[in-house]
């Protein structure tokens, strides 16, 4: 008998990318798309890409996996087609991007005894720390980011199955994003709410070096006279938004808080939003982009 393919997400016509580092599950994560009944192309040339997506409209949703074992790989290349795919109205493009603890990649490849792409000679550290450091663009571009620290295969399956396959009675994934206005927007926002107008940390030097997630960068914040209307008014905002926009259909929703540096106001309000969120039972994410990319910058140079 022939296993019932349950269609994915929202049943459209078109395109994940799928990437990460070496190790990191893109395999596992090409193999359960395309038992959800996506076409797979693994390792596709960067440069046959525009002769794939400008033949016949896609009839079913389309995975392709990339990393840098592919033959023409660059990250000039891969931005680019990133940066082309989204502009184009007739194809709708998500970036899956897989990650682990460099910690967690040393002990994969140790334990399968498989050579990284990126050593040649030298520690598999130094190969694993290089190439995440090379993908951090990519990472920045990800629409959804999937950290496979500590999951099993069988979770990660689960999780994918999560995301792009569920049932009639689906949850909306919501996720939840803080950044800096100097580095401009992040992608794909659905909804953008300033903070800047609130008090900021960063004047105090006892709180200049945390981020909005320890809990007196928070207090600071909460203590701003305006705060507690503003956030009262958020969270009214997403009581009504949000059932409308899953009654609609939309399988995924995301919201942004903005401040100067990405690193204070910003934080500690989406921090909020997403613990608010998650208490009334959706499925809430979280993305820090410039604790994400300071995080990233700091592992590129213990590596």
């Amino acid at each position: 008998m022939t296993p019932k393919i349950t269609p994915p997400r929202d049943a459209f016509a078109g395109l994940v990318l799928v990437t990460g580092p070496s190790g990191a599950g893109r395999t596992t994560a090409i193999n359960v798309l395309e038992d959800l009944g996506f076409e797979v192309i693994n390792n596709l040339p960067l440069s046959l890409l525009p002769r794939l997506l400008d033949g016949p409209p896609l009839s079913h949703p389309l995975a392709l996996g990339l990393d840098i074992r592919n033959r023409d790989f660059s990250i000039d290349a891969l931005i680019s087609a990133i940066d082309g795919m989204t502009n184009r109205p007739d194809i709708a493009t998500q970036v899956l991007y897989l990650d682990a603890s460099e910690e967690e990649l040393v002990r994969r490849f140790s334990e399968t005894r498989r050579r990284h792409p990126l050593v040649e000679s030298g520690s598999l550290l130094s190969g694993i720390s290089r190439e995440k450091e090379l993908l951090v663009p990519i990472r920045a571009r990800a629409d959804v980011l999937i950290e496979t620290t500590g999951l099993s295969p069988h979770d990660l399956r689960a999780e994918i199955e999560r995301l792009f396959a569920p049932d009639e009675g689906h949850m909306m994934n919501v996720t939840v994003h803080s950044f800096s206005y100097k580095r401009g927007l992040p992608r794909g926002m659905d909804i953008v709410l300033d903070c800047r107008f609130l008090r900021n940390p960063h004047w105090d030097a006892a709180l200049r070096d945390h981020d909005g997630r320890d809990a007196a960068v928070d207090a600071y914040v909460e203590a701003d006279p305006r705060f507690t209307q503003f956030f009262a008014q958020i969270k009214d905002m997403m009581d009504l938004l949000l059932p409308a926009y899953k009654e609609e259909g939309k399988s995924h929703l995301s919201i942004g808080f903005g401040c100067t540096g990405g690193q204070h106001r910003s934080v500690a309000v989406a921090e909020r939003l997403a613990k608010s969120l998650a208490a009334d039972g959706w499925q809430v994410s979280k993305r820090h982009r410039e604790m994400e990319r300071r995080d990233a910058q700091a592992s590129g140079k213990r590596g």
